[in-house]
């Protein structure tokens, strides 16, 4: 028993130690925005591969996703003549939910994992101790570039992601024989019950899960050590710990927000 109580001890005190090392690098990485008129190449660069590289994987996503969430609900909602209002349900799951954690889902899967890699190499065959020669300070480097990058890209897909899977939930709704909702009803279901305020929400929530996926990333990055096999692991706790943060962070903000 004394040795359980030890292990769950040794846990809080690395998560407590691993949550103040994120916070320091998300403070320099903050105090080195000043810094961004200066890279804007790399944070181009950065964009290109976190934004427009993931928009074909995010067009299929919530194309699919919103043929799903019609399909389901309407086939449902016409047992008790309600399929009127499938647009409110498809619009309101998306842009408050389903739309900003899926699309941060794939962002951390294919986006974050690339980061954490490629800072994971460089720190492994000491690239990044080479900055630090030449007097390159890799925060601003390599850090500030993919923070903004997700800041901006992230919010940016989840409004693309929501649109998608609307136009995919009116395709469904008006072409199934057993829910047959014409394109006015469901466009018009869906502007009366989604309010600006939602659609806030939503980038709010998106905002914050960019920032999140590009803070682990970088700091898992970082942190690699163990050649090819640590890299390897680096990639995989990055995706994974990106994951756990956005789930947990999309309650408190859903509390807040509400």
């Amino acid at each position: 028993m004394r040795g359980f109580f030890e292990k769950i001890g040794n846990r809080l005190l690395t998560f407590d130690e691993v949550f103040g090392e994120m916070m320091i690098l998300l403070g320099q990485t903050l105090y080195f925005f000043r810094e961004a008129p200066r890279n804007l190449q790399s944070i181009f660069v950065q964009m290109a591969i976190i934004g427009y590289e993931t928009l074909p994987v995010a067009s299929v996503m919530a194309f699919f996703v919103g043929l799903v969430l019609a399909l389901q609900t309407g086939v449902e909602l016409q047992k008790y003549g309600g399929q009127n209002i499938i647009g409110a349900i498809v619009g309101h799951s998306m842009v408050r939910e389903m739309g900003p954690v899926m699309t941060s889902f794939l962002v951390a899967g294919r986006a974050g994992s690339a980061m954490a890699a490629e800072l994971g190499v460089m720190k492994v065959y000491e690239e990044i101790d080479a900055l630090r020669t030449l007097d390159i300070n890799p925060v601003r480097y390599l850090a500030m570039p993919r923070l903004i990058g997700c800041l901006i890209c992230v919010p940016a897909l989840v409004i693309y992601s929501d649109c998608i899977a609307i136009i995919g939930g009116a395709i469904i709704s008006n072409l199934h024989p057993k829910i047959f909702v014409s394109y006015s009803t469901y466009y018009d279901s869906l502007t009366d019950a989604l309010k600006v305020r939602e659609i806030g929400n939503g980038l709010i929530k998106s905002f914050v899960f960019g920032g999140i996926i590009a803070l682990v990333a970088c700091y898992v990055g970082f942190k690699t050590t163990g050649g090819a096999r640590g890299i390897g692991r680096s990639t995989t706790r990055a995706v994974v710990l990106s994951f756990m943060l956005i789930l947990i962070s999309d309650y408190f903000l859903t509390r807040i927000l509400m």
